[in-house]
């Protein structure tokens, strides 16, 4: 099954940090696209079946990306 989410990460603050957010999940097994802009957001879709979130975000960890989680007050 496709899924589609948009993340807001930190690590990306120039259009190198896109390219190397690029870099860490090129080739990345059911990974159908990825797109990152330079204030943070990377919108992916993939296949559920082959990777799931979880995945993509170890990956993007890896390459020093982590995921922003909304504080609660």
């Amino acid at each position: 099954m496709r899924r589609e989410e948009t993340i807001q990460v930190s690590g990306i603050r120039c259009e190198r940090c896109v390219l190397r957010l690029g870099k860490v999940l090129e080739g990345h097994d059911g990974l159908e696209t990825a797109n990152a802009n330079l204030i943070g957001e990377v919108s992916l879709a993939w296949d559920d079946e082959r990777t799931s979130r979880e995945a993509l975000l170890e990956a993007m960890a890896r390459g020093g990306f982590r995921e922003l989680v909304a504080q609660s007050h």
